[in-house]
């Protein structure tokens, strides 16, 4: 029964696939909504900037970044998250003002110095090798650039300072990171502020 459960929540959640997978994104379009304005917010990107949005998921911070940015890339490694962003950020497709593909944190597919900022939300846990991740973000990132994740503390599975070293270990400055609470039930989430040297 656990082991089901487990199961419907990975396809739900963690690797959304199928059916599942669609309700899992329809989920997460609302009660990651603040979260997303909120990373949007703090990342500022600007019209003649490029962002790298991490694991958009159902597509909503990835819409908020199209709508500022110069161009949002959405990189997602599920199939059902990028069918979800695509249908979303329809228009901002046709205009050229985002991007999806297949992909995930430790292989992007950016050109090295290609982005100015890049964001996740509530994927962290799912990036598989952290410090290979943090490389691969501070190999993309335009000197300079910028990197805001949050992730839910609850599924945090090391602590705030040792996300600091290993975004410190991959290149990145001026790296910290805050609590904060959006209400609802999933409890506080850990935000993580990093630049790569200019």
């Amino acid at each position: 029964m656990a082991n089901n459960l487990m199961k419907a929540l990975d396809a739900a959640f963690g690797h959304p696939r199928g059916k599942v997978g669609e309700l899992g994104g329809r989920v997460m379009a609302v009660l990651n909504a603040k979260v997303e304005e909120h990373v949007t917010d703090v990342a500022a990107p600007t019209p003649e900037e490029v962002v790298l949005v991490l694991g958009p998921g159902p597509g909503v911070g990835l819409k908020l970044a199209g709508e500022r940015a110069l161009k949002a890339i959405g990189v997602d490694p599920s199939q059902v998250m990028l069918d979800e962003a695509r249908t979303r950020c329809a228009e901002l497709i046709v205009a050229g003002r985002v991007e999806l593909r297949e992909g995930a944190a430790t292989r992007t597919g950016q050109p090295e110095d290609s982005v100015d900022v890049v964001v996740s939300v509530n994927n962290l846990q799912l990036w598989g090798n952290r410090p290979a991740a943090f490389h691969e973000l501070a190999r993309v990132l335009r000197p300079g650039g910028r990197l805001v994740v949050s992730v839910h503390r609850r599924v945090l599975d090391t602590s705030e300072y040792d996300l600091i070293r290993e975004a410190e270990a991959a290149g990145f400055t001026g790296v910290r990171t805050s609590l904060h609470q959006y209400g609802g039930v999933v409890g506080p989430a850990v935000q993580l502020v990093a630049h790569v040297p200019a």
